[in-house]
């Protein structure tokens, strides 16, 4: 994560927040930034192994 993607998301912040807030959407930022890494690395998996692991889940 860049020091710039958190000040413009304290920007986007309403003028009164808690600290929680902030925290919560810096971390959705930053494992938004980690899932789009994966994607770049090719560290996905297809339809069908996703839904093969997540069977048991599913059921």
């Amino acid at each position: 994560m860049k020091k710039i993607e958190v000040i413009d998301t304290l920007k986007e912040m309403p003028d009164e927040f808690s600290a929680d807030e902030l925290i919560e959407r810096i971390l959705l930022l930053q494992k938004i930034d980690a899932g789009l890494n994966q994607v770049g690395t090719g560290k996905i998996y297809s339809e069908e192994e996703a839904e093969k692991k997540l069977e048991k889940w599913l059921k």
